[in-house]
């Protein structure tokens, strides 16, 4: 008896879980008169992360209601729901729509900023128990800072533009560290050519980063070795034009002699 009194509690239990969960996912919700009252009623849902109903009051806006700016809204914020549970190449594709169709709208920005976004939010993993990011694949870094330069240059004016500067700084950063990553590998196995192609490249691509003193004279020590004092002499010039007034300036300032 008491354990089909058990089985019998158990089976109710989980009946009504599942209709507690069939309701908040499933079905349509109750939709509002105006469109406005339903991007209210969207945007709720989405920041309770019901990723499922926000969709489907956004999709009612710009069904309903094709005419009316809210549709224009409603069409943004489904890309926001993609991003919001982290489908990011689908909300990358609904933000690049947007910008396609409404070229001129008050929140192009937002879209541009948002698609470029994306990749930043793509990074590969830095969880501790993987190998660090600067030995994976780099593609969506520079994807990020492909496109943060893009909106910075279309967009000089918009809110989002410090922002986009930072991302754009903490791409060329991780890009130079990857570079930095690959020369190490080359220096360890006595390969000073590909140490200085790669350090090269760190200079030209990804100027301006922390690595900068470490690069060059790491850049002079491959041309060293490479018995091409000219280069070397012209590196640690370098040093003196990109970090004047600086401890790297008067070390390199001696090293020439002069």
């Amino acid at each position: 008896m008491r354990s089909a009194v058990a089985f019998l509690t158990t089976l109710l239990l989980l009946t009504s879980g599942c209709a507690a969960l069939s309701g908040s996912q499933g079905g349509e919700p109750d939709y509002a008169l105006t469109a406005e009252e339903n991007l209210v009623l969207g945007s709720q849902a989405l920041e309770n992360k019901d990723f499922l109903k926000a969709q489907k009051y956004f999709e009612y806006v710009r069904a309903k209601f094709p005419y009316q700016e809210a549709a224009r809204e409603a069409e943004l914020k489904l890309a926001d729901v993609d991003f919001a549970r982290e489908a990011f190449p689908e909300a990358r594709d609904q933000y690049q729509s947007f910008i396609k169709l409404h070229p001129t709208h008050p929140k192009v920005d937002y879209a541009a900023y948002r698609s470029a976004l994306t990749h930043v939010e793509d990074y590969p993993s830095e969880f501790f128990a993987l190998p660090p990011s600067e030995e994976k694949d780099q593609v969506e870094i520079r994807s990020a800072l492909s496109t943060m330069e893009e909106f910075l240059r279309e967009y000089p004016e918009s809110q989002y533009v410090p922002e986009a500067k930072q991302h754009a700084a903490d791409a060329r950063r991780r890009l130079a560290e990857h570079e930095l990553y690959v020369a190490r590998f080359y220096q360890k196995r006595g390969r000073w050519k590909a140490v200085a192609q790669r350090l090269e490249a760190v200079l030209s691509k990804y100027p301006g980063t922390s690595y900068e003193e470490e690069v060059l004279f790491d850049l002079h020590d491959a041309y060293v070795k490479l018995n091409d004092q000219k280069r070397a002499q012209d590196t640690l010039r370098q040093v003196l034009r990109r970090l004047p007034g600086t401890p790297a300036a008067e070390k390199a300032q001696r090293m020439l002699g002069t």
